[in-house]
């Protein structure tokens, strides 16, 4: 089974947890809406901000590439959503046909041999971040959006084997997220002054080998050893 395939996978199961069964028609088991698009445009507008672009205000930073890689990776589960979405509506649920259809890609293929021209300044990063911005409400395909995906992901320094990584990382997270009181507003999110997200990036830089299952496990004392 191919990543692109075990991704889809992962993310079917998480949504159909979260959501419930049926999610892909647009409505979650609580009767809430889902919009896939603007939960996009949310997460893209976050990974600008990890970008010194504003000129009033620490004009000397750095970009935050640690933190665009988890925004880039937080970009991908909802990319993935709106393709399986589609998927379903169009009506072929088979995650294989859709792996397959998402690797026969031109776009895939740059991304995979590392292909992609390099953005000369971190101006040129936002504008891409922008351009997917400008196109989710374009009704462009999702081929489209898979293809501005893989331009972020590379600017933000990822190949196929640290997307894979980091997103087995955050998907473990979410779904510990979602055990642990996250939809009810009762998780919390700074591990003794320090975000989740980074402490599951601490967790794999310690052990590259962990499986899902150990990283899970280890969330889990972290999560029962915090000062409340």
């Amino acid at each position: 089974m191919s990543k692109i395939e075990i991704m889809l996978n992962l993310q079917q199961e998480l949504n159909d947890s979260t959501n419930g069964e049926g999610w892909e028609r647009g409505i979650t088991n609580r009767g809430k809406l889902i919009d896939w698009r603007r939960c996009i445009l949310l997460e893209a507008s976050e990974l600008i901000e990890s970008y010194p672009w504003k000129h009033w205000k620490s004009i000397e930073a750095s970009p935050d590439y640690e933190n665009i890689m988890i925004e880039s990776v937080d970009i991908w589960h909802f990319v993935m959503s709106e393709a399986l979405r589609l998927n379903t509506i169009n009506g072929n649920a088979n995650i294989k046909e859709l792996a397959d259809t998402i690797e026969n890609l031109d776009s895939y293929n740059k991304f995979v041999n590392n292909e992609y021209e390099k953005a000369e300044n971190f101006y040129e990063e936002i504008s891409k971040v922008e351009k997917m911005i400008a196109n989710l409400y374009c009704n462009e395909s999702i081929e489209q959006m898979i293809e501005d995906f893989f331009a972020i992901a590379n600017n933000a320094g990822l190949d196929m084997d640290s997307l894979y990584k980091l997103y087995i990382g955050k998907n473990i997270l979410n779904s510990f997220r979602q055990k642990n009181g996250y939809k009810e507003g009762t998780y919390i999110k700074e591990w003794n002054g320090v975000e989740d997200n980074v402490v599951m990036q601490e967790i794999l830089s310690e052990n590259k080998d962990i499986t899902p299952k150990e990283l899970y496990s280890e969330l889990e004392k972290r999560y029962e050893a915090l000062d409340n």
